[in-house]
Order: structure tokens, then sequence, then C-alpha cells
């Protein structure tokens, strides 16, 4: 029953963000860490949250900005470089909270205009936050959001982008987490590979309803959607350090 609901869990989380590029990731999260061990909530959320992204990424290359991830992976490579110099494996409620609050200010802040995931400082300064967000809490869709929300591009070219960032920084967490800090997963590897095919299947099923939605009406509903997660990131982080 337990693998049954992981799977229901992996497709739905990836039907949604195939629409949105974001929120799944997060909710899969949520469900994983209250029903598994870290080590093995990490290592498969890694695990299916890189297929659906990769495969999300596929599906939309054409709309693929790739002068932006150059400048994305120096920033990320700057951060895992810090983490595997002290081994840092901190508390995730912390940052939680540090995530809600900043997608917060993203939304309702106009100093967070000039986040715009174009620009070569931002892109490696979302590649620092994003990957440190990924390593300490296991997901990083609302602070990832918050670069985009404010950018020119398209909804493809939105969801395309993060896509590829998104798989970029789970790889780097499944092997932070599996390698470096020498933690192992507790879950069979058919069971593991199962789930992304299926998370596969629901990124394919998103991004065709993707198509079903107009730029000014994607942007609407992704504020919404960082708004919703973000009070929630703020609520489970308090939680967490109180309880």
């Amino acid at each position: 029953m337990l693998y049954t609901a992981i799977l229901i869990t992996a497709f739905a989380t990836s039907v949604l963000s195939g629409i949105l590029g974001m929120a799944g990731g997060m909710i899969l999260m949520a469900v994983l860490a209250t029903t598994l061990p870290v080590a093995a909530a990490m290592i498969l959320h890694g695990a299916i949250q890189l297929t659906a992204n990769g495969s999300r990424a596929w599906f939309l290359r054409s709309h693929v900005e790739w002068n932006v991830l150059p400048w994305y992976a120096l920033g990320a490579g700057g951060v895992l470089t810090l983490f595997i110099a002290v081994t840092l494996v901190p508390d995730a409620g912390l940052i939680l909270l540090l995530i809600g609050f900043f997608s917060l200010l993203g939304r309702f802040s106009g100093q967070f205009a000039k986040l715009d995931i174009t620009q070569a400082p931002m892109a490696a300064l979302c590649g620092v936050v994003v990957t440190a967000a990924q390593l300490l809490a296991g997901a990083s869709g609302p602070i990832l959001d918050v670069f985009y929300l404010h950018s020119p591009l398209s909804r493809h070219a939105i969801v395309a982008n993060k896509a590829v960032t998104q798989a970029f920084g789970h790889l780097l967490k499944i092997g932070y987490y599996r390698t470096l800090v020498g933690v192992a997963g507790e879950l069979p590897w058919w069971f593991i590979g199962l789930a992304m095919i299926v998370a596969v299947a629901g990124t394919r099923v998103g991004t065709r309803l993707l198509d079903k939605l107009d730029d000014s009406g994607f942007k609407r509903w992704s504020g919404h959607a960082i708004t919703a997660i973000a009070v929630v990131c703020v609520f489970e982080g308090v939680r967490r350090l109180v309880v």
C-alpha cells in the first residue's frame, strides 16, 4: 500500500509540475518525508524529480534558453563545493522557513522584481540559493520560481528552463547524499526505477495540459501556487523547529 501511494503521488505531482513547472516537487517531498526515513526520502525524491524534470526538459527542449545555464551551473557548483568542504547536513526546518519567507518576499516586494533569470548575475545567484535549498531541504520549487516570475520568458520557456536547472540540482543532491555524506537508501532499486517511469508518464500528461494555458494565465496561477506553497513551508518550518 505504501509503494502504491508513493507511485500515485509521483504521477500526480509530475502532472502538476508539467503544467506549472513547480509545486509538484515540494508536495512530493512533504509526502515522502512523512512516510519514509530521511535517507530513503532524499534519494527517492531526487530520482523521481531528476527523471520528471529531465523528461520535461526533453519534451520542451526547443524552448530551453541555453545561455542561462552556464551562469546557473557556476553558482550551483560553488555551493556544492562549500557543502563538500564542510559535509553539511542541516536542519530542514530552518531552510523550509527561509524558503517560505523568501518566496513570499519575491511575490509581494517590488524590490524582488530585479530577480530575472535571463540576466547573468541573477542566473548565478539563482544557482546558489536554489542548489543550497535543494541540498538542505530536498526541494526548492517556490524559491526557483521567484527568478522566473519577473522574466520575459514564455510559459513554455519558463517550464523548460526550470526543468533543466532542477534536474541538474537533483543530480547534485543524489550525489551529495548518496556518496559524499554516505547516506544509503532503504528502498529496492526496482521500485525506484518504477517510480521514475511513472514520473515520466505524469510529466508527459502535464506538458500536454500546459498547451491549454496562455502566458498570462500561466504566470497568474504560478503566482497563486508560489503563495500557497510558501505559506505551507513557513508553517512546516516553524512546526519542525518547535516540535
